[in-house]
């Protein structure tokens, strides 16, 4: 396995374990909000489950294209259109079945609970920088969702590992820039993302 794999083994067991949270089915509506690395590990992965529809949500189209490359069968920029109401016009009012949370911004938490469906299941990945409020009777009282938590990646290293070997994770263009570690500096400037990167690496 090339180092550029072997470097996404940790983030992709991290994904995988955020989409198995969401008990996704051939029958459901998916959308994964965001598609930074972690995101996009949810995305090859969530393609091997086959839903009814794979939904990628990202404020830049860059990423928005890798997504499509890597499964996603649409792909929506959420500053450029009302991904709400595009949920809803293709499920005719009903709203997705599965909605994963991997941004860490307190806008995306809003979203999904306004697009999720009733009895729908809400993945909660991301670290946030800030407490994040909302109306809970949403959860509650409205829609009933199931609310699940996400962290880290137990049991999912040998999947992940046999997967990204055998090529049904895909992983091109992930680890989009390394640097010696002189150039640690560059390399960190770089891993802000300001220049389009996904994930950056340093070599030894």
């Amino acid at each position: 396995m090339s180092v550029e794999k072997a470097l996404l083994i940790e983030p992709y067991g991290c994904s995988k374990h955020a989409v198995d949270r969401g008990s996704i089915t051939n029958e459901d509506i998916v959308v994964i909000s965001g598609a930074g690395t972690l995101g996009l590990g949810m995305i090859t992965y969530a393609r091997m489950k086959n839903p009814r529809k794979l939904i990628a949500l990202d404020m830049m189209d860059a990423r928005l294209e890798k997504a499509k490359e890597f499964g996603a069968d649409l792909v929506w920029n959420p500053g450029k259109m009302d991904v709400v109401a595009a949920i809803n016009e293709i499920t005719d009012g009903y709203g997705c079945d599965v909605y994963i949370e991997a941004t860490g911004h307190p806008s995306s938490v809003i979203q999904g609970m306004s697009m999720i469906r009733k009895l729908g299941r809400f993945v909660e990945f991301s670290v946030f920088g800030a407490p994040t409020t909302m109306d809970w009777s949403i959860i509650g009282d409205r829609k009933e969702l199931d609310v699940l938590g996400s962290h880290l990646s137990p049991y999912a290293y040998p999947f992940v590992i046999e997967n990204i070997t055998n090529g049904n994770l895909k992983t091109n263009g992930v680890v989009s820039s390394m640097f010696p570690i002189e150039e640690w500096e560059k390399g960190f400037e770089y891993a802000t993302g300001k220049h389009g990167d996904f994930k950056v690496a340093l070599t030894f």
